[in-house]
């Protein structure tokens, strides 16, 4: 069986200088292994995919099967990891259109408490009036203020359109295993929970129940996914020769580029359903090494859309950029450009071509124009877009993102500088306890 593969040929940094981060890459991915480094109590994730249980599995299968039999759209409330990593597998799998069917197998998977908005919120209120659904709240504490604003919505709706007794057939609550608001209510109305683990940080958690329970009340094979995940963490594991880990080198050469002055690393990816999967990555990357004054910007493009619209900047703006691009080799369809007698649109030397196959001359002509504009690029090639595809690549990034933090010295698994928007909003809104921050906010303003 094929599996992902990198090439670093068009990076423009020397095998040597590659080679050169040998020791220390493969030292950082022991200290994740043997959990010595910065943040050591949030390595749960290492090791998860291996470690989910036949029972476990079986359980998420058969609530989601249930919430399936329920309800026509499910909701998912979260913000951040709790929601990206679902969103991403979701949107790579399911049928662009799906959701326009009058006729599915599964229910659409729709998002609340990714944000404040507040017509975004009444819309979707609106809509599920009389829709049949259910809610899949996901929050370690529950107190996480913008899926927190959504929940209490929403959960008076279930409410009032259905009965308390039936909420509890129509909630699911994932969160923390003893503690938190959202546990306390999950024990006190009796909804069906599942644990987010204490020792994996949201941006992790898309292998634990936070990620898998959407992804199989969609209808995708979690068991595959994880599979992946597990055979991915075979090919990155101590013990696998530096040139031979697709990990160690991503993450060797990322770091000297950015030692080079690249500050601003690109997701490329031309696959319209991967775009939520850079979102779910640029999360991963900014939250775990955006901090102490370091990191590179993670930013990503959907090509080749925003070639017609980044393309110019790309090519010939601010040369601190490099590409890591996502290419997937065989697409699960097949699509033949025509033949036109008129030939008005001059299209017909394309006649018998595959669309992949544009796609593919569009990915390459691309690379050769970039790395000719001093945009250096690695490429991550996965075989084909499926749940084990996707699983290797998730944990391919994630184990990745661990060696390279702890290559640029800082700690990938905390995220103290998201908590200053908090503060502020909680000061200014005028929580309890927070008086002399309100009263020093206000002085500002």
């Amino acid at each position: 069986m094929e599996n992902l593969k990198i090439n670093i040929s068009k990076s423009g940094v020397a095998a040597d200088v590659v080679k050169g981060y040998e020791k220390q890459a493969l030292e950082n991915l022991s200290a994740l292994y043997n959990k010595t480094g910065k943040g050591n109590d949030f390595l749960g994730w290492v090791e998860l995919p291996a470690q989910i249980t036949d029972a476990q599995f079986a359980d998420l299968e058969a609530t989601a099967a249930a919430i399936r039999a329920k309800a026509d759209y499910v909701v998912v409330v979260g913000i951040g990891g709790s929601y990206l990593g679902a969103r991403a597998v979701i949107d790579g799998l399911n049928n662009s259109f799906d959701w326009l069917q009058t006729s599915r197998k599964n229910p659409v998977i729709l998002y609340a408490g990714q944000n404040i908005g507040e017509d975004y919120t009444h819309e979707l209120l609106e809509f599920l009036q009389d829709k049949s659904f259910a809610v899949v709240v996901i929050s370690k504490s529950g107190t996480t203020t913008e899926p927190a604003i959504a929940f209490r919505l929403l959960k008076e709706l279930v409410e009032k359109k259905y009965s308390k007794t039936e909420a509890k057939e129509r909630i699911v609550a994932i969160t923390d295993a003893k503690k938190g608001a959202l546990r306390t209510l999950a024990t006190q109305e009796g909804y069906k929970t599942f644990v987010i683990p204490d020792d994996v940080g949201g941006r992790f958690s898309v292998l634990t129940p936070v990620g898998l329970l959407p992804i199989a009340i969609a209808g995708h094979n979690i068991r595959q996914l994880v599979k992946g995940a597990v055979d991915m963490k075979g090919l990155t594991a101590p013990g696998v020769a530096f040139d031979q880990n697709p990990a160690a080198q991503y993450a060797a050469v990322r770091n000297e580029l950015h030692k080079k002055g690249k500050a601003i690393e690109i997701l490329v990816n031309y696959q319209p359903k991967l775009h939520f999967f850079t979102e779910w990555w640029k999360q991963l990357y900014g939250e775990s090494e955006g901090k102490d004054n370091k990191g590179i910007f993670p930013a990503g493009v959907d090509f080749s859309t925003d070639l017609h619209s980044m393309g110019q900047w790309i090519q010939e703006g601010v040369r601190n950029i490099f590409e890591t691009v996502v290419t997937v080799k065989s697409p699960n369809t097949k699509v033949v450009v025509p033949n036109d007698a008129a030939d008005l649109d001059g299209l017909n030397f394309l006649a018998g071509k595959r669309v992949d196959e544009v796609n593919k001359m569009a990915e390459l002509g691309t690379l050769v124009a970039h790395v000719d504009g001093n945009v250096p690029n690695i490429m991550v090639e996965i075989p084909q877009l499926n749940e084990y595809y996707l699983g290797q690549m998730i944990y391919f990034f994630e184990i990745a993102c661990g060696m390279s933090g702890y290559i640029l010295g800082v700690n990938p698994f905390d995220q103290p500088g998201v908590e200053a928007y908090k503060k502020n909003m909680f000061a200014l809104l005028e929580k309890p306890g927070y008086e002399a921050e309100t009263k020093a906010i206000k002085a500002k303003l």
